[in-house]
């Protein structure tokens, strides 16, 4: 599909709505320009939500972690036996 657009003094860009359906482009999608040997290449941009983690989610975070820890920690001499066993009979 081609279409004809105008460039403002601001240097503006208007997507026919045409053109924006038939790219599923919506109001606040981001596109990337970029030039080519063609010309100028307009494609979606992928953006990614960020999740900023509170000083509290952190703690929750630290929390978890050492509860594992500790967990493996205690396992730790138990899948050390199973292993030793496991070479014993092995032989």
């Amino acid at each position: 599909m081609k279409a004809n657009v105008t460039i403002t003094s601001r240097g503006v860009i208007t997507l026919p709505a045409k053109l924006r359906q038939a790219l599923g482009l919506k109001a606040e999608d981001h596109l990337i320009a970029e030039t080519t040997p063609e010309g100028l290449l307009l494609r979606p941009a992928v953006t990614l939500p960020v999740e900023m983690y509170t000083p509290e989610r952190v703690r929750e975070f630290d929390a978890a972690e050492q509860e594992l820890a500790a967990y493996l920690g205690a396992k730790a001499p138990a899948l050390k036996r199973a292993k030793q066993s496991k070479r014993k009979s092995a032989r």
